[in-house]
């Protein structure tokens, strides 16, 4: 035999001995690669009593009303009063948005909630030039009081419930909504509604920031403290899981960084000695429904179960209702299609469904055309009948949890739990919510999971009607328009009313708000002063950049 020849069948020898024990690995390993796969894609086929053979359902269900809350936060849930059906509004001005808000109260919409376009939700004025392209587009226009008044024209706001998702400015729009219910003769004391009030999602998914972490928890707490000592039945917070999710977070991911993020807001709050049992009940939440119908299910039940023991053990609240989740879910819009967007009809059916069948207060089902524009009257019209379809003609809402105790459901939620709580002590371990905001680890999973995400949908092991699957189909529906004149209207307003109003009470209130903020003061009160004033949101948030600075 030549050397060629020995060589050759030395390399053959090895090339099968590796084969060999890639084969033997492979058929070792198979059981436990399956099992993670199956995890990851939640592809088991059946559920049996086996699942649940250690289920304890004293201690993880109970009974509906009662710790842990698993079944829902009251006894007998929509059996005696429905969720509030919300439908997420505003565009263009605020005759515009104050229209469609009318329109939608007389189609049987139980509460308001009001979208804020991008200038107002960064602090500026619609006359600023960095606002020019964005007024009106994707919310109303807020840079006065005028325009607050003109949103709830006519809106009895001692009988409705307004939602305002709005963060970094949320001190100056919440003193506005304040004076807008006195000049109707509403006392503050009465409101109800709910102020989102959450800086912390801003810096993880939704880049709606002004200020640094820190002074942006301390404005968000300061309107925690105002509420508990002026309107007790008002929601000073709504910490938010949804836009974490939208982002591309995984249901469990969803929960953890929400519940990371509102143990933030309690440890800061205890720090003013304001007691837990005093603040705890009014603290309320905002969740995704995604596409996964079962899985969505399971995470709110998960989720109350969670965060009652968060608030009964870590934080020691002895009122049972420091200890319930209440929630709004808004239909997720990152699942629906530009493609055939008559099929978001559909999608967002199942996420609405599953949004009441896990318990939620309050919710918002999404337009189908909003993968095109803001919703036209035709969409939005389609979005509330969904829910009041559900409602009054299902008979779902006559029966309190029908999925307690299902093999599947009660595994899922198990399995969702125990994954958030793994995520929650690792977010723990490394200081904590805002340590990591500022080492980037949280927002490192959530674009993790987006890419993942994404990735499954362009391999096709994910299949999006329209998109991958069975092919792209054209759009041809009619989208909402806006005004072409809506820049100028809004620039004629504003050099018209700084013209009209007291600049000298203008510039005494803005003068007493920046002695204030060297301090540790509350300045909801001197924003509710300023505000009253007619000073406008650009110059208030200009006088809190001056001694915070921003966020990069």
């Amino acid at each position: 035999m030549t050397l060629f020849q020995e060589n050759v069948t030395g390399f053959t020898y090895y090339l099968l001995f590796q084969k060999s024990l890639v084969f033997l690995l492979t058929f070792l390993y198979l059981p436990f690669i399956m099992q993670k796969i199956l995890i990851r894609m939640n592809k088991k086929r059946l559920y049996t009593e086996e699942d649940l053979k250690d289920f304890n359902s004293s201690g993880k269900l109970g009974n509906p009303g009662e710790f842990p809350f698993t079944r829902g936060v009251y006894p007998t849930m929509y059996t005696e009063r429905l969720w509030t059906m919300r439908q997420y509004a505003g565009f263009g001005t605020a005759s515009e948005t104050n229209k469609r808000f009318h329109y939608l109260l007389n189609e049987g919409q139980t509460g308001l909630s009001v979208a804020f376009d991008l200038p107002t939700q960064l602090g500026y004025d619609s006359d600023n030039p960095l606002a020019s392209g964005e007024i009106g587009k994707v919310g109303v226009a807020v840079s006065t009081l005028s325009d607050m008044i003109e949103i709830f024209d006519g809106i009895p706001l001692d009988k409705v419930s307004t939602s305002m998702t709005i963060n970094a400015t949320a001190p100056y729009i919440f003193a506005a909504y304040i004076l807008t219910a006195e000049k109707n003769g509403v006392e503050k004391k009465i409101l109800r509604g709910t102020v989102q009030n959450d800086p912390l999602k801003e810096f993880l998914a939704r880049g709606n920031y002004i200020f640094p972490v820190e002074p942006s928890v301390k404005l968000s707490i300061d309107i925690w403290e105002y509420c508990l000592k002026n309107i007790k039945g008002w929601n000073f917070v709504s910490v938010s899981g949804y836009h974490i999710r939208e982002a591309g977070a995984t249901a469990a991911q969803e929960l953890a960084l929400t519940f990371s993020d509102a143990v933030c807001y309690v440890e800061e709050a205890l720090r003013r000695d304001i007691e837990v049992d005093d603040f705890a009940p009014r603290i309320s939440f905002f969740f995704g429904a995604h596409n996964n119908f079962l899985e969505e299910i399971a995470k709110f039940r998960a989720a109350r179960r969670i965060w009652a023991r968060i608030m009964k053990e870590r934080f020691n609240a002895k009122n049972p209702k420091s200890q319930r989740l209440r929630f709004h879910t808004q239909t997720c819009g990152s699942t629906l299609t530009a493609q055939e967007p008559e099929n978001n009809i559909v999608r967002v059916t199942l996420q609405a469904l599953s949004s009441i069948l896990g318990g939620t207060q309050s919710l918002h089902t999404n337009s189908f055309d909003e993968a095109l524009s803001l919703p036209s009257e035709k969409s939005v019209k389609t979005a509330l009948r969904t829910q009041q379809i559900i409602a009054y003609e299902s008979e779902i809402p006559q029966t309190i949890d029908p999925f307690g105790g299902s093999y599947c459901i009660e595994k899922l939620t198990d399995e969702i739990e125990e994954e958030t709580e793994s995520l929650l002590k690792k977010i723990e371990e490394k200081g904590g919510a805002i340590e990591c905001i500022k080492s980037g680890f949280s927002n490192k999973i959530i674009e993790k999971s987006a890419y993942e995400y994404q990735l499954d949908i362009e391999k096709q092991n994910k299949k999006i009607l329209g998109v991958n699957f069975p092919k792209k189909e054209s759009i041809e529906t009619q989208t909402f328009q806006f005004s072409s004149e809506l820049q100028k209207e809004r620039n004629d307003f504003l050099v018209e009313f700084r013209e009209k109003r007291d600049n000298k009470k203008v510039i005494s209130s803005l003068n007493r708000l920046k002695e204030k903020v060297k301090g540790n003061e509350n300045l909801i009160p001197y924003f509710i002063e300023a505000v009253r004033n007619n000073a406008t949101l650009g110059e208030l948030t200009k006088i809190l950049i001056k001694e915070y600075g921003t966020y990069d």
